[in-house]
């Protein structure tokens, strides 16, 4: 199977950025270990503060499946529940 790429937009809700933006913080070095991950990048949009990217690449996805189920991301979803007004996920695959 070929490699995956993730491309996740948060946007938290405008009272909540910085708590949103610390438990986002706490995926980064976890996830980093995790089987299969290539790379776990998170960005913070320059003009809307309220927008996180994740740019992430897994050498497959059973590996990124498994990395879903982590309780790491269990409590990050614990979180933040309530703070975030829009979450969009997309699978992609590198053409070049």
């Amino acid at each position: 199977m070929s490699q995956l790429t993730i491309v996740a937009n948060i946007i938290a809700k405008p009272d909540q950025i910085e708590s949103v933006k610390a438990e986002l913080l706490k995926l980064v070095p976890m996830t980093r270990t995790e089987d299969g991950c290539i790379n776990y990048d998170l960005h913070q949009d320059n003009d809307n503060p309220a927008h996180f990217t994740f740019y992430e690449n897994w050498q497959s996805r059973d590996l990124w499946q498994t990395h879903m189920k982590a309780p790491h991301l269990s409590d990050y979803m614990a979180a933040t529940n309530g703070a975030i007004v829009e979450f969009t996920l997309s699978e992609m695959t590198r053409l070049g």
